[in-house]
């Protein structure tokens, strides 16, 4: 196999980092990973060097690395590191930085912008308040209709206000009463400003994944998410690659919403999908690699690959057609999620997350043995990971008995 000039990739802690690991090193990409000294994607067979990430802001070491490595392209993986790539420039010697520009990513990063413009394009979009000071709580909160969902319509720009305060991010908390919003809503006031509220929306979740050059669609691919963590909506931990002839009508209002957003490279536009009324509603953007991405890679839509050649080797060919037809499984949290199907029912009253005991005990069994299966961190291409992964497991459960 050819060697192309290396690349780095930011944040390899997780399945995300070691999908993006797999895909450029088995095209031949040189990988300098940076991360925590315990990363999986450290452990990869396609990780030719590594950097444990300094405590400092990026731009001071980040040029250094470079010019170290002589890299050629820079991906990163956090909404924090796009965030703090975004402000740099899109080249730093020779190097180019494949993340998104500042204001593209400041417009997928605003939930409240995100779904005015997907309005504007005919994408269905949940019912929102964003609760603001001087708004009437009590007479808002007794007018809404329960389920809902609580999720910050800037994610990036909340954590530090949040830390500050001592509060945990949620990235979404699902709320079934008015006692429980208003006892949100009061958590968060000390902050002075509050999650975005939505409706809930039934359904299960349609991941569509897609590759932007120049306006036009270079590579597409998608999934539906068969299990989430939490059960009600969350995590993919089980997912499902679908065919592109499949939901081709809102593949299309997909990318007319990343072509008005003027988005290049690579980004996910979410959906839960309602079978029943035959619904998209528009969750959310995506502006990064995903969680599921390791199931695109097994399928062969290979999105750091196809940002990585048209940047640096400015290879435009059309992309290979990813295939269909397979699964695959995040277990921790998919074992995490079969263990609260069993001892304690869904938060939400959507008969799709009904406890199903047995069918959900088969489920997890007979994955092991269904050819369809793989998995988002173990390859047997690749086993290194997996056991690193294994060991941070136990040295985590040690450090909890000990204290």
């Amino acid at each position: 196999m050819s060697h192309h000039p290396l690349a780095i990739v930011l944040g390899v802690d997780s399945p995300i980092g070691l999908a993006v690991i797999r895909d450029l090193g088995s095209h031949g990409v040189p990988v300098h990973g940076i991360g925590k000294a315990s990363s999986i994607g450290r452990a990869s067979r396609y990780c030719t060097g590594f950097s444990e990430r300094p405590q400092r802001p990026i731009g001071q070491w980040l040029p250094e690395i470079i010019e170290a490595t002589g890299a050629a392209a820079v991906l990163a993986i956090s909404e924090s590191d796009l965030a703090a790539l975004a402000d740099l420039p899109q080249r730093i010697g020779g190097c180019a930085i494949l993340t998104p520009r500042a204001a593209a990513l400041r417009l997928v990063l605003d939930k409240r912008e995100t779904l005015r413009r997907a309005a504007a394009l005919g994408i269905d979009t949940p019912q929102s308040w964003q609760p603001a000071d001087g708004d009437d709580f009590m007479a808002r909160a007794g007018g809404l209709d329960y389920p809902i969902v609580a999720k910050w319509a800037d994610p990036t720009a909340i954590l530090p206000r949040l830390a500050a305060h001592g509060l945990e991010f949620e990235k979404a908390e699902f709320v079934l009463d008015k006692g429980g919003l208003l006892a949100l809503l009061d958590r968060y006031r000390p902050l002075g400003c509050w999650p975005l509220i939505q409706s809930y929306c039934p359904g299960i979740g349609l991941g569509q994944m897609i590759h932007m050059a120049d306006g036009e669609p270079t590579l597409r691919f998608q999934h539906r998410r068969l299990h989430e963590w939490p059960p009600e909506g969350g995590v993919s931990t089980y997912c499902a690659a679908e065919p592109l002839d499949r939901h081709r009508d809102q593949m299309e209002k997909s990318i007319a919403l990343l072509r008005a957003a003027g988005w290049q490279g690579t980004a996910m536009v979410e959906y839960r999908f309602d079978a029943r009324t035959g619904r998209y509603w528009l969750m959310e953007i995506n502006g990064r690699f995903w969680g599921s991405l390791p199931l695109a890679w097994h399928c062969g839509a290979h999105f750091a690959w196809e940002a990585y050649r048209r940047a640096v080797l400015e290879d435009h060919r059309p992309a290979a057609s990813p295939r269909d037809g397979l699964r695959a499984r995040y277990m921790i949290p998919e074992t995490r999620r079969l263990l609260r199907v069993l001892l304690g029912r869904s938060a939400i009253a959507d008969p799709m997350f009904a406890p199903r005991p047995l069918a959900d005990i088969l489920s997890y069994g007979l994955g092991f043995i269904d050819p369809r299966t793989r998995y988002y961190v173990m390859s047997l291409r690749d086993p290194a990971p997996f056991l690193r992964d294994l060991l941070n497991v136990l040295a985590k459960a040690v450090r909890r008995g000990s204290a």
